[in-house]
């Protein structure tokens, strides 16, 4: 391919079947919106998954011929990016909030440091065991894919990162199934009358 091809010439050729083309456009830009990326969140396999979010969004849209950036294509580019970077956040900070608590004292606690602390706390292994299976429980109650988010997260340590890679989606994905999963288990705690507050 012609070394000074435009970039609206690629997305073109891209559109009528030359699959090459594409390739060619996330070479010539990819250096810049993974910088880009990387400098906002600062963690390297968010950025990763991020960068991926935003071409498998150009791609989906140049395919189906809505892109219309009339010359300014690495600007629409870092737009799409900027754009799941603030989701990103946002998810983070809902998780955050719906998995906190106020006690009747009025401090604020998160759900599973609660759980963990109920299960040191209690006088007798059965109690303890009795805790941890109505915990159990709830979760299992959950859709699917937010208790399989719920249990790799809390029963098997893992980060947001490795979640998405198991269960083969990407990070906000994975933040936005675990946000579900808090709000669906604070919801069947009060219907089954289970106590998540210290």
């Amino acid at each position: 391919m012609e070394q000074f091809v435009q970039d609206d010439e690629l997305i073109t050729r891209y559109q009528y079947g030359e699959e090459e083309a594409i390739s060619h456009l996330l070479e010539r830009h990819k250096k810049k919106v993974f910088s880009y990326i990387l400098k906002t969140v600062v963690d390297r396999q968010v950025a990763e998954d991020i960068f991926q979010e935003t071409f498998f969004k150009v791609i989906r849209t140049l395919k189906t011929n809505k892109y219309c950036g009339e010359g300014k294509f690495i600007q629409w580019v870092l737009r799409i990016a900027h754009n799941l970077m603030i989701d990103h956040f946002r998810q983070i900070k809902r998780l955050k909030t719906i998995s906190r608590i106020t006690k009747p004292d009025g401090k604020v606690q998160d759900v599973f440091e609660v759980i963990q602390i109920k299960e040191n706390s209690c006088e007798t292994p059965l109690v303890k065991r009795q805790m941890r299976k109505d915990i159990r429980n709830l979760v299992e109650r959950l859709p699917k894919e937010q208790m399989e988010v719920v249990m790799l997260r809390h029963y098997y340590s893992m980060s947001f990162k490795e979640i998405a890679d198991a269960t083969n989606v990407s990070i906000n994905t994975a933040l936005g199934r675990m946000r579900y999963a808090l709000i669906n288990l604070r919801r069947l705690a009060e219907e089954q009358q289970v106590v998540l507050s210290a």
